[in-house]
């Protein structure tokens, strides 16, 4: 896959319809900074059901914290909603090692005791370090591990994806 092109608007279309179908009422939408943030505001804006987004940073729990430093930043983390028996729909764009996962359940259980979490993603690489899987992906991809997939998003909201390395 040397030359990877993926349309992330047509991925977007289908994480909405598969968020649409493992949402359940009570359940409280969370997106992880930034990219997984961006998903759960345009998912919230299309589906009204779903209700206010929460956003969780990943910084502060981090295992390669003294590497990446305060990328994200501290203050990205607003939950407008108790955590403490919640059903939490977390979403974030690229799910590789499982590691930023790791890192924002940590950051969620410091705000209380969820009673799940379930995980949609927009693209899955493979590569898991940690026993990580989503319920929802919407699409699978193998990338070297020397490179990076990275969801932008424009001025408008439309998302784009880059491969770096």
């Amino acid at each position: 896959m040397s030359a990877l092109t993926l349309d992330a608007e047509a991925l977007y279309t289908e994480l909405r319809a598969g968020v649409q179908a493992i949402w359940r009422p009570g359940m409280a939408l969370m997106g992880i900074w930034s990219g997984g943030a961006w998903l759960a505001e345009r998912l919230a804006a299309d589906l009204p059901l779903l209700g206010k987004p929460a956003v969780i940073s990943s910084t502060l729990h981090r295992d390669d914290f003294s590497a990446r430093g305060m990328a994200g930043g501290t203050d990205a983390t607003k939950i407008p909603f108790s955590v403490a028996g919640a059903h939490i729909l977390l979403l974030d764009d690229v799910l590789f090692t499982g590691r930023t996962i790791r890192a924002v359940l940590n950051e969620l259980f410091d705000f209380g005791r969820p009673a799940s979490v379930t995980l949609a993603v927009l693209v899955d690489r493979g590569g898991r370090e940690l026993p990580i899987q989503p319920a929802f992906a919407a699409a699978k991809i193998v990338l070297p591990a020397s490179q990076k997939l990275a969801l932008a998003r424009s001025e408008d909201g439309c998302f784009t994806f880059t491969v770096e390395g």
